[in-house]
């Protein structure tokens, strides 16, 4: 095991809380920044607990003992290690040997970290610390907006309200359902009645069965989920768009797995939280690239066929599914 030199002098940051999507998106800005601010990008080091048989305390010590080429700071990142029982005790017993602010450790934790947490505590006085809780009342409805200027759109406050009661505080889903609210209304001004046609309440997502089937080239299942859901009053245009988001995620993912990209990695690249990126490369690997390409084309096409009269959304869908 690798010995701890007397002294670091290291810079502490902590992200946790339960909303991973403002934590991932947090950490994307942390990792940019670092990247434009070094040449080489190769003091960046990720460390997670991939491995039950490996020790992440090791781990972390031969890391911030490396020497980097090119003189530069390094930046650790640490994922889960509050989990990590044996990483807490082992760098609480060594904690006198850190001082700020040399290097970068990035402490990341989806979740909540229980107040009493030693570790936590430590970090309160020598970290910069923020805590992600989920959003709600005004401040929910301040980000939003941001979030909706982001994307070059503009929605009515009646949409608005409606759309927190239909997703709830989930961010994840706020900025795929405002992404595509954007892309639908084009530059129009986003209203009630497009929450209503294009969102779902939260316990109406059974639509992922339905894509799952797809994926699983299942047209038969696929068709019949169709069918229910329009007997059950669901917007075939909402179906469409849900097909489309998940088919425009597998063709991310699907690129980025034929140029070689590690899974671990693709989360922070798309901005896809990591259990879509999970599913979706499951479901990937089910199709060549070229075939996602070509579905793509059809959903799309399927749009355009409905937005300008030349077919009904319901016969789109069925072409759309049952089609070669």
């Amino acid at each position: 095991m690798p010995q701890m030199p007397k002294f670091f002098l290291i810079m502490f940051i902590v992200l946790y809380g339960q909303d991973a999507y403002r934590l991932q998106r947090k950490l994307k800005e942390i990792i940019e920044q670092y990247k434009k601010t070094r040449k080489s990008g190769l003091s960046f080091i990720w460390l997670e607990q991939e491995n039950p048989e490996r020790s992440m305390w090791e781990d972390f010590c031969n890391a911030i003992q490396q020497i980097s080429m090119f003189g530069e700071k390094k930046m650790i990142f640490l994922s889960e290690v509050f989990n990590d029982q044996e990483f807490k005790e082992k760098f609480l017993k060594n904690a006198k040997k850190f001082v700020s602010s040399e290097e970068i450790v990035v402490f990341c934790q989806k979740g909540e970290v229980p107040n009493r947490d030693k570790l936590l505590k430590f970090l309160r006085s020598k970290a910069k610390i923020q805590h992600f809780q989920f959003l709600a009342g005004e401040k929910l409805k301040s980000w939003l907006k941001r979030e909706f200027v982001k994307l070059k759109a503009e929605i009515k406050p009646e949409a608005l309200e409606k759309l927190i009661d239909f997703v709830g505080n989930d961010s994840w889903r706020f900025f795929s359902e405002a992404k595509k609210l954007a892309d639908f209304k084009k530059g129009k001004i986003i209203e009630e009645k497009d929450i209503n046609i294009l969102v779902k309440p939260a316990n109406e997502a059974g639509i992922f069965k339905t894509i799952d089937a797809l994926a699983q080239k299942n047209k038969k299942q696929a068709l019949l989920l169709v069918r229910r859901h329009l007997e059950k009053g669901d917007n075939p245009l909402y179906l469409l768009s849900m097909i489309n988001f998940q088919f425009r995620n597998l063709l991310m993912v699907k690129d980025l797995i034929e140029k070689n990209e590690a899974q671990y990695a693709i989360p922070k690249i798309t901005g896809l939280h990591p259990f879509v990126v999970r599913k979706s490369c499951q479901q990937a690997a089910k199709f060549t690239f070229q075939e996602l390409k070509r579905i793509y084309s059809k959903i799309f096409q399927s749009d355009l066929n409905i937005k300008t009269g030349q077919m009904s959304a319901e016969s789109a869908l069925d072409l759309l599914i049952a089609g070669d």
